[in-house]
């Protein structure tokens, strides 16, 4: 396992090389109390791949998590997580105590886009390979147009990180926010990350762009039912104008632009987040 000293060894090593700023992303204070021990140690993890924490600078995980108030002893659903990002922190951190769900499209049903199919089976993968550090995460499928993700009131936390824009884009997203406030328990937690578009932006800049504003999510939100509780600028970055060419998959990580523009956008980062924190009522 990699440790905490060694880990702010190559930060330091790479914030001297220039590769790294320091934390230039975050420009506010953080609304979250530090990442306990145990968050703190599958952080560093050495399952965990170099790229992927390298972008722990742009991401903030463990401040992100703990904003989010993610115990260890829960049971917690990422919706859709991809190659398992974030998996490869909230799985071994739930491994002895809790319970780690991952959310994925039902790659039972024909005719969807083939990278579904490709990161179900990556993250299946994963998971097989290292159970004595992931435990027995759950792999639970979903249709896309009709989302359901487990018995009603059964869950302690759902998060999702950067999709609610994908929901709005296809026109389904009051199905999704509609889903995770039937599978939450009474007071249990939605944790939302997304790109974040400037106030006033109409919806149809929205969809194309892959940003959204912070009221349209709280709309969605509270329509079904839940209160927000809170918000933290822990994933804002004040660079990103949340305006570009080829929308948020312009800037990193995706790097859609032309590669004489590579050093200008790589000096932007990631994009500009917003980090928003739900509850179910009691």
């Amino acid at each position: 396992m990699m440790n905490s000293l060694l880990l702010s060894t190559i930060t330091a090593l790479l914030l001297a090389s220039g590769s790294v700023s320091a934390q230039s992303q975050t420009t506010a204070p953080v609304a979250s109390s530090a990442p306990g021990a145990a968050l703190d140690a599958a952080l560093a993890g050495d399952w965990r791949a170099p790229q992927d924490v390298l972008r722990d600078r742009y991401r903030h995980p463990g401040q992100t998590l703990a904003f989010f108030g993610v115990q260890p002893d829960e049971t917690v659903i990422e919706i859709t997580p991809g190659g398992g990002w974030y998996a490869d922190i909230l799985a071994p951190y739930l491994h002895p105590r809790g319970h780690y769900v991952a959310a994925v499209w039902d790659d039972a049903i024909p005719g969807q886009p083939g990278y579904r199919y490709a990161l179900n089976k990556t993250l299946r993968e994963k998971f097989a390979a290292k159970p004595s550090v992931y435990g027995a995460p759950e792999l639970r499928v979903f249709d896309a147009k009709a989302p359901h993700f487990g018995p009603d009131n059964s869950a302690d936390t759902v998060l999702t990180f950067r999709n609610a824009h994908n929901w709005v884009a296809d026109g389904n997203a009051e199905a999704y926010f509609k889903a995770f406030f039937n599978v939450l328990k009474p007071g249990g937690i939605l944790g939302v990350v997304d790109h974040r578009a400037k106030p006033g932006t109409d919806l149809e800049t929205m969809k194309k762009s892959g940003y959204l504003t912070e009221a349209l999510i709280t709309q969605l939100a509270t329509q079904a039912g839940f209160v927000l509780e809170s918000s933290s600028e822990v994933n804002a970055n004040t660079k990103d104008t949340a305006n570009h060419p080829n929308g948020v998959w312009t800037l990193p990580p995706s790097n859609n632009h032309d590669k004489a523009d590579d050093a200008k956008y790589q000096a932007i980062g990631e994009s500009d987040r917003m980090t928003l924190r739900f509850k179910k009522p009691d």
